[in-house]
């Protein structure tokens, strides 16, 4: 079976300006019927040109990619690595999220790979449940699973056509065009003219920070996470466990009948040095949750050392009036490239995920109205819809990490006997997890003339 790098990989000379192929060879890459014409008199002639070019190759740059291509818009994703970035563990993906896989076209293949988890747990340091909610009692339409990122990279990658995704492709260097358009060149040399660049490239995102956007900010305390192996099947019951402790809190949930997802999220005044050796990394773990309930201790014990990584958690506030726009010149932003979150709520991939739709919704509908100014407006659309929705939850999810991190022994005591168990209903936490979303109909090909 052809792996994803072999299935996407092409090598970019084949991508070089070249007269049209023959109609028996048709190009894989469609062109937009964009009416602002790529004229050479700006550029090299050594340039690759491309209607559509997405930065990075991770949930936000493939679901925004598979959707363009859903509606008919081809495009090209950049991405710096040498292959699928699969490193890391798993995410949480409520009922907003798997409504955009539907939409997408891959809800029904991950579902059948996946637990549904039934509910949650909240638990103190010695193991005494504080309080439990299911969510269908909260929500009958609520959804919520465990996805391996990995698995969920090869899934968009698998549904792109060959060729889409281009990895050994770092960007160094953007500028304008005098025709409008933007060059990106690579580290290697490449130089690539699109009409339209998606930025897709993460919290460190280039593209976010040639726009103008400043680095995301440290919240105060870091997160490492790792993914539990059982090849004879793993013991937990399908439900999300909190433990809270003063300044440090962790949880676990399952994510298929061999592997559970863990995390232990730790106050820290400083992100610290970066550790690479997850032995160390493990070990660290240990200490901070020694005496906690045994059975997060044996999960951290039978996960393996190549599943964990410490994560400082950072965010940045879309404060209006002083934060960039999200798009300039037909630059767009997605996912955590604009939005960085904390991951308290659970809505950092959801929020790429609705941003790709969104986003190639609006594309498609303006390329197919003809009008050349209606990509800007595309654009700006796209972040008059996005932005009330990504920032509140910026903020909320931000304000949320911070109350779950007190360490102060009697608030800290007022949490777990008094908020938690009398005070705290999960059906309102849960509503911004709504979210409408129909399915990617395809449109005509837009072939171009």
């Amino acid at each position: 079976m052809a792996t994803a790098a072999s299935r996407c990989l092409l090598p970019w000379k084949s991508l070089t300006a070249s007269p049209p192929p023959p109609p028996s060879n048709p190009n894989p890459f469609r062109r937009l019927p964009l009416t602002i014409p790529i004229t050479m008199s700006s550029v090299s002639k050594n340039v690759i040109k491309r209607d559509v070019v997405v930065v990075g190759a991770g949930i936000a740059g493939l679901a925004t990619s598979l959707s363009l291509h859903r509606l008919g818009l081809e495009s090209v994703v950049l991405e710096q690595a040498e292959s699928l970035r699969t490193g890391g563990t798993s995410l949480t993906l409520f009922k907003n999220g798997w409504r955009v896989l539907d939409a997408i076209g891959v809800g029904n293949e991950l579902r059948s790979q996946f637990l549904e988890i039934q509910g949650m747990a909240v638990k103190s340091v010695d193991g005494r449940e504080l309080r439990s909610f299911k969510f269908k009692d909260e929500d009958k339409s609520q959804e919520v699973r465990a996805v391996e990122r990995r698995i969920l990279l090869e899934t968009f990658s698998h549904q792109l056509p060959p060729g889409t995704i281009r990895f050994s492709s770092k960007l160094s260097k953007i500028e304008k065009s005098g025709d409008g358009e933007t060059l990106l060149e690579l580290v290697d040399g490449t130089r690539v003219l699109a009409k339209i660049v998606i930025g897709c490239d993460g919290i460190r995102s280039a593209v976010a920070r040639w726009m103008g956007f400043a680095e995301p900010k440290y919240v105060g305390h870091c997160a490492i996470r790792g993914l539990g192996s059982f090849p004879d099947g793993q013991p937990y019951e399908p439900r999300v466990n909190y433990i809270y402790g003063s300044g440090l809190r962790a949880g676990y949930v399952p994510v298929s009948p061999t592997k559970v997802y863990w995390f232990v999220c730790y106050n820290s005044p400083s992100p610290g040095p970066k550790i690479s050796d997850p032995s160390i990394l493990k070990e660290q773990t240990k200490e901070l949750v020694r005496g906690w309930p045994s059975e997060l201790l044996n999960l951290i014990d039978v996960t393996p050392d190549d599943t964990i990584i410490r994560t400082p958690l950072v965010d940045r506030w879309l404060w209006p009036g002083i934060a960039p726009q999200a798009s300039s010149g037909k630059v767009v932003l997605v996912g955590d490239a604009w939005h960085p979150m904390t991951p308290n709520l659970g809505q950092g991939a959801c929020c790429a995920l609705e941003d790709a739709v969104v986003l190639a919704r609006k594309l498609a509908a303006a390329v197919r109205s003809g009008d050349p100014g209606a990509i800007d407006g595309a654009l700006e659309s796209y972040e008059r819809e996005r932005w009330p929705r990504v920032f509140p939850l910026t903020v909320r999810a931000n304000v949320v990490g911070s109350l779950l991190q007190w360490e102060n022994p009697v608030v800290c005591s007022v949490r777990n006997n008094v908020i938690i168990p009398k005070v705290v209903r999960l059906g309102p936490l849960l509503e911004h997890t709504n979210f409408d979303c129909e399915p990617l109909r395809p449109v005509e090909s837009f072939t171009g003339s």
